[in-house]
């Protein structure tokens, strides 16, 4: 067997995203003399981050002051007006923003690629001295003596399927830190180790989510408005009892970014995120913006939606989560990034403080505290019911109860109760309890095939590897997720992963997984109804390679 390289360092930080890249710049603020390495599972820094994007620029203007003239990408188009669509399903109602609590408002947030974004601040962290190592997956937590985290174990290279070494066989190295950040995005694989590990989520609620599914557009210029932002909700989920919206924000270049979430606690096994996406397009408001346009990229990825109740003991011996890994999301505004980049901050200070104290390996007790005295708590604290309320009461009931609740908290009127939710994949019922839901077939202009859609996400894997999509129990798949469900697992993976075949020998209905299609957006661990297919890391600069998105 090979040995194992080694580096040391001060801090490590998995995941090259927002949250990741603000923490090693502020460390570097800090300190300029701590090594600070960043891991990122992407070919590049970008090439897995998704989002709609509208970014509230709060923790940008605290963490690089000047960044409006510093070159900065989100800077081309700030938000210039907003609407609010409720859809019927070839209609709409207009919300005005004045019958929502401030707190909602986009003034001063800017529309563009979360993407670019963070290739940027990839850029100034690589300024400062952050080693930053794209394709490079952190594919295993180191622990020392006394149990604490003491860095991690990025890929082996060069595996074959069959588990042998081929020629270009390389063993992943030991990356060993005084502290290590995951920063790993929603329901990340070694953030769920963790959470397992330190019973992180002792006490909160159940992470619960949404998938995300996305494209890009090239539109007729003369329907091109920018900075103009459009959420809706509604029509076509209101069918399905189902609950979610989509966007459809006027970014630069002559580009709209256009998008649907599905709450991933939809109880109907038929109901296909991707194609109500695919839907939804299709209403006329809607399809006005697209005809005469191109598409010119896909991609998805599952959103944490539990709010300020699901997010857990934030450190832990040696380590602590940062961003998405803990779930910072401020559902009803759709927005993320900020709060991720803010907790970043806060967990870089820390640590900071702790080495120049000369610790290591403990816990960073302060930055679990600190956090919740921070903005973000305020901020998420007062749409702490929306999310489980409209989860509870529906679309149309939920989001009245849910305004009412957050116009009440924005008010500083104390509510007595925080609701509570349940992990998605139990909400999953059984196939023969709910209808099929006969979808249309895409039309090949404005709606697509999964697979079409795929490859605008420029989506690769090396064939050769280990299948990183791990079915725990095949018969138990068959039985109850085929036999008691339906298959879901080709309907809500929005990528084409999950097939059911039949055998053309013995008639045997055969669970085939399409690894190369993967685009990383974890839906399948969290939607399984009997959590039988765990995702773990591919090869390096595996996955999406996300063009502006």
């Amino acid at each position: 067997m090979s040995e194992r390289e080694s580096m040391p360092c001060d801090v490590v930080i998995v995941g090259g995203g927002v949250a990741g890249l603000a923490a090693a710049i502020r460390l570097k603020q800090i300190n300029e003399e701590l090594e600070v390495v960043v891991l990122e599972k992407g070919s590049e820094i970008g090439a897995h981050i998704l989002s709609g994007a509208v970014v509230d620029p709060k923790s940008l203007d605290e963490l690089l002051p000047e960044w409006r003239s510093m070159d900065c990408p989100m800077a081309e188009t700030p938000v210039t007006d907003n609407w609010h669509w409720m859809l019927s399903k070839n209609g709409k109602i207009s919300v005005p923003h004045l019958a929502m609590p401030p707190f909602m408002s986009n003034a001063g947030c800017y529309t563009g690629s979360l993407g670019n974004l963070t290739r940027w601040l990839g850029e100034q962290a690589e300024g400062l001295g952050v080693m930053v190592f794209p394709g490079f997956p952190a594919s295993e937590v180191m622990f020392d003596e006394k149990g604490a985290v003491k860095g991690v174990i990025t890929q082996d290279m060069g595996i074959a399927e069959d588990g042998s070494h081929k020629p270009d066989y390389q063993p992943g190295m030991e990356i060993e830190a005084k502290y290590t950040f995951f920063a790993e995005g929603a329901r990340g694989n070694l953030t769920k180790q963790l959470k397992a590990k330190f019973d992180l989520e002792a006490d909160c609620e159940p992470q619960v989510y949404g998938l995300g599914i996305k494209e890009l557009w090239d539109i007729d210029p003369d329907k091109h408005v920018p900075g103009r932002v459009l959420h809706t909700q509604g029509w076509p989920l209101s069918e399905s009892d189902s609950w979610g919206g989509g966007f459809l924000y006027h970014q630069a270049n002559g580009q709209v970014a256009l998008g649907f979430v599905t709450a991933l606690d939809y109880k109907n096994p038929w109901v296909s995120p991707y194609q109500e996406f695919q839907r939804w397009k299709q209403h006329p408001a809607i399809r006005e913006y697209l005809e005469g346009g191109k598409r010119v990229a896909y991609g998805a990825r599952a959103i944490n939606e539990g709010g300020w109740q699901s997010v857990p003991r934030l450190a832990f011996p040696g380590g602590a989560l940062i961003g998405c890994a803990a779930g910072f999301v401020n559902v009803p505004r759709i927005k993320g990034s900020h709060t991720a980049m803010k907790s970043g901050m806060l967990a870089a200070e820390s640590a900071a403080a702790a080495i120049a104290a000369e610790r290591e390996h403990d816990e960073l007790a302060d930055y679990d505290s600190n956090l919740r005295d921070s903005w973000i708590a305020t901020e998420l604290k007062k749409a702490r019911n929306a999310q489980p309320l409209v989860a509870k009461y529906g679309g149309d009931i939920g989001t009245v109860l849910a305004g009412a609740d957050m116009w009440m908290r924005a008010l500083k009127i104390g509510l007595p109760f925080t609701m509570k939710h349940d992990p998605d994949y139990t909400k999953t019922g059984r196939a023969d309890l709910y209808p099929i839901i006969d979808y249309p077939k895409p039309d090949g202009e404005i709606t697509f095939d999964k697979l079409t859609n795929v490859a605008y996400s420029y989506t690769n894997h090396a064939e050769d590897q280990p299948v990183h999509l791990q079915v725990k129990d095949w018969e138990l798949q068959k039985e109850s997720e085929l036999g008691v469900y339906g298959g879901p697992s080709a309907r809500y993976c929005p990528a084409g992963v999950y097939e059911w075949l039949e055998d053309e020998d013995s008639g045997e209905m055969k669970f085939q997984i399409n690894a190369q299609n993967c685009v990383h957006c974890k839906t399948c661990d969290i939607k399984d109804p009997n959590q039988n297919i765990n995702w773990v890391t591919p090869e390096g600069g595996g996955g999406p390679n996300y063009p502006n998105m």
